[in-house]
């Protein structure tokens, strides 16, 4: 027995299982839950006081697969958009607009309605989208 003890050696090595154990949970952690803190689309909420909802006025801007331009259900041109926008700015300041493109319409195009947009100094733009498997046409009604 003596001699057993003599010659046993004492591992002085860090085992590296438990830590690796450890990392491969964080790394599980920090994967499923980094997608959940991507920031969403900024909205500005409208303020309220005394719990009473102020109206605000939302326009539509359609831009059908043929390129054509709606704001709400009148035609307009591109060169007509910004002072239609100017004036619906003039009077309500704090005009919302909601662009409702098809999906083959050009970037560029979009793009430039955007443009528009904010060289009307309309800041609230949002892009309408519709889930994927449903029809928002059919939802909302379908505006020329």
């Amino acid at each position: 027995m003596i001699f057993e003890a003599r010659h046993r050696r004492f591992l002085s090595e860090i085992n590296v299982i438990p830590l690796v154990d450890v990392m491969l949970v964080l790394l599980i952690i920090f994967m499923v839950t980094a997608p959940m803190l991507h920031r969403g689309i900024d909205i500005t909420l409208p303020q309220s006081a005394a719990n009473t909802i102020t109206p605000e006025q939302r326009l539509i801007i359609t831009i059908e697969p043929d390129e054509k331009i709606y704001l709400g259900e009148d035609y307009v041109t591109i060169l007509d958009l910004r002072g239609r926008l100017q004036e619906a700015k003039l009077q309500h300041s704090k005009v919302s607009v909601y662009l409702r493109s098809d999906h083959r319409i050009p970037y560029g195009r979009v793009i430039q309605v955007m443009d528009e947009v904010k060289g009307a100094g309309i800041e609230r733009l949002g892009m309408v989208t519709s889930p994927e498997g449903s029809d928002l046409d059919e939802e909302l009604g379908r505006l020329p």
